[in-house]
């Protein structure tokens, strides 16, 4: 049978304006200040501030680099997209491989967050879960898992699942929900802004080093984390209705507003709150304590993170179905991962076994270790788009560019450095182990289905092969 052409088969929606575009970038992105703050205050000290500035520059880097590379290749896949575009199909996988690790895993102890949140929200009314319900941790024995006193998050599987079943609704629907939270967000995050820096104390800034300039690079790399998700709104580019004009303007938007929030919620916390005594996952809710504990800003910043959380899961499996429906659609993995659906337009059968994949991880395990996976995964596809942009200047210079990079090779340069070294610096042995490993499982995956099975492969056989593989 002949491969269904391009013409016949059902496309994704464009239904999403500019403004829809930084929804989603925002909606991945501003939620990780409710967790991200208290984990670089208690690296860095009040030099968390230092952290979040030097994480933003090396991502305004980037996201000229992408706003440039998002005009020229306005199709959905971010990183992987350009890659393959700049530096050929295997440098393309490496990034997809990459790209994955960011978006699927980061979802899991988001979801995870979201549930502490919104059982403590429960218990404020008197409703509590049994004890078996409440978080992720499987107990093995000798006859496999401990039924009797493991648990699951069961909240956090809901979550997944409810979110997923948006997703399969339509991009419409989910760019409607995602807008919805981002301004709840924003609002608790201006109201914790307004109501406590009257309380800020300056001597809480002093010593502003105490771990000295390694302490503020290595919060860099633990709160870039926070910065992740400028990136989604490339991802969804096909679903854009102008895609050269908007999601090259939604690019740099969105991180400039993401930039502000996070320095003006960082300087506010480290204010009040003396750094040794911050906690991991709730450093907002520790000021607004300190500062008098005023039980409609508890409220305040408590939606803030629900909503915060909601919007970094629901945007984020986004991006990870839109890359998963690209890479199939260049055969680098199984071609029904690409299907649309034609009545919701949106990856129905991708959804919904990414959600239930995701679900079951969230709900059974816990995975806090693998946030600085996510963040080395990032780093290296920005560190690979900047480089992308680098390669054009010189390979293609006469390419058309509706938005061009200012002083492209110096930024491009600068962007690829910044990552390096908050990589290299900020990063343990540990996590690059981890990293060097699942980078060797990806080329396991590629030699034995994508580099046989990809476009490029089939343009080289002949007609009657390829139309005995579709």
């Amino acid at each position: 049978m002949r491969p269904e052409s391009a013409d016949q088969a059902p496309t994704l929606r464009r239904t999403l304006t500019r403004w829809g575009l930084i929804g989603i970038g925002l909606g991945t992105m501003i939620g990780g200040i409710f967790t991200t703050v208290g984990v670089g205050t208690r690296v860095a000290g009040p030099g968390v501030l230092l952290s979040f500035a030097l994480s933003g520059l090396a991502c305004v880097f980037v996201a000229l680099c992408y706003a440039e590379l998002a005009g020229m290749v306005p199709v959905a896949g971010s990183a992987y997209t350009y890659a393959y575009a700049t530096m050929g199909e295997l440098v393309a996988w490496v990034i997809g491989w990459d790209l994955i690790l960011e978006y699927g895993i980061s979802v899991a102890p988001v979801a995870a967050s979201w549930s502490g949140y919104m059982q403590s929200a429960l218990s404020n009314v008197g409703l509590v879960l049994p004890h078996w319900a409440t978080g992720a941790h499987l107990v093995f024995g000798a006859n496999g898992i401990d039924v009797a006193h493991s648990q699951i998050d069961l909240l956090a599987m809901f979550a997944v699942l409810a979110l997923s079943a948006v997703l399969i609704i339509g991009i419409r629907e989910s760019c409607t929900a995602n807008g919805i939270m981002v301004v709840v967000q924003i609002a608790s995050m201006i109201a914790f802004v307004a109501a406590l820096i009257g309380a800020v104390h300056p001597g809480a800034y002093h010593p502003f080093l105490p771990m000295g300039m390694h302490g503020a690079v290595s919060g860099a790399a633990l709160v870039f984390f926070a910065y992740i998700g400028f990136d989604t709104v490339t991802v969804a580019c096909e679903e854009a209705k102008n895609p050269i004009r908007d999601v090259p303007f939604s690019v740099v938007a969105t991180l400039i507003i993401g930039a502000v929030l996070f320095m003006a919620v960082s300087a506010v916390t480290v204010g009040i709150v003396p750094f040794r005594n911050i906690s991991d996952n709730a450093g907002m809710l520790d000021a607004v304590r300190l500062a008098g504990n005023n039980p409609v800003l508890v409220i305040a910043v408590t939606v803030g993170a629900i909503a915060g959380t909601t919007t970094v899961m629901l945007t984020t499996m986004l991006g990870q179905v839109r890359i998963f429906y690209v890479m199939a659609r260049d055969r680098m993995l199984p071609a029904a991962v690409a299907r649309i659906n034609p009545k919701t337009r949106t990856p129905v059968r991708t959804t919904a076994i990414t959600g239930c994949l995701i679900a079951i991880l969230a709900g059974a395990i816990p995975l806090d270790v693998l946030l600085s996976l996510v963040n080395i995964g990032t780093l290296s596809a920005f560190a690979i788009v900047c480089g992308g942009v680098l390669i054009l200047r010189y390979t293609d210079p006469g390419a058309a560019r509706p938005f061009r990079c200012p002083a492209a090779p110096l930024v491009a340069v600068l962007g690829v450095g910044m990552c390096l070294y908050l990589m290299v610096d900020g990063l343990s042995g540990a996590t690059w182990v981890r990293f060097v490993l699942w980078f060797a499982v990806g080329l396991a995956v590629y030699a034995a289905y994508g580099f046989r099975h990809s476009l490029l492969r089939a343009r080289d056989e002949p007609l009657e092969l390829r139309e005995q593989a579709s």
